[in-house]
């Protein structure tokens, strides 16, 4: 995060910048990208639950890592879906192929976060109802 190429040549910018760059990038995904806002919006209601029904602490840290993880895979999904339509705007084999793996990974991700998080939850509910 240093150093980048910006107009042209190599120049060392504060860290500040760095960061900077870095959240633009995350907020130009949370305004463009609606996948990204379903994984935020099920990450506020996995917190609510996790509240509400009073997770342990091992439990926050997996549920944590999982948001993390999902959500850093739907940011790198959109920065090679974006690079491909840079690249291209005719339909290729391998450009199809870059973007549907990419897309798989966060479905896959997301896939194994749901079940982490139902094995994590459903005896906290059958509980919280008896």
């Amino acid at each position: 995060m240093a150093s980048t190429r910006r107009g042209g040549r190599r120049k060392h910018e504060p860290i500040y910048k760095s960061f900077g760059y870095a959240f633009q990038g995350i907020w130009e995904c949370i305004r463009d990208e609606r996948n990204i806002r379903i994984h935020l919006f099920m990450t506020a209601l996995v917190v609510a639950g996790g509240i509400i029904l009073h997770i342990s602490l091992a439990e926050w840290i997996t549920v944590l890592i999982l948001f993390g993880l999902v959500i850093s895979l739907e940011l790198v999904n959109t920065a090679v879906e974006s690079t491909v339509d840079l690249v291209t705007d005719e339909k290729r084999p391998l450009a199809k192929k870059a973007k549907d793996t990419a897309a798989g990974a966060v479905l896959v991700s997301a896939i194994f976060a749901a079940i982490i998080g139902l094995i994590i939850f459903i005896p906290k509910i059958i509980d919280f109802f008896r």
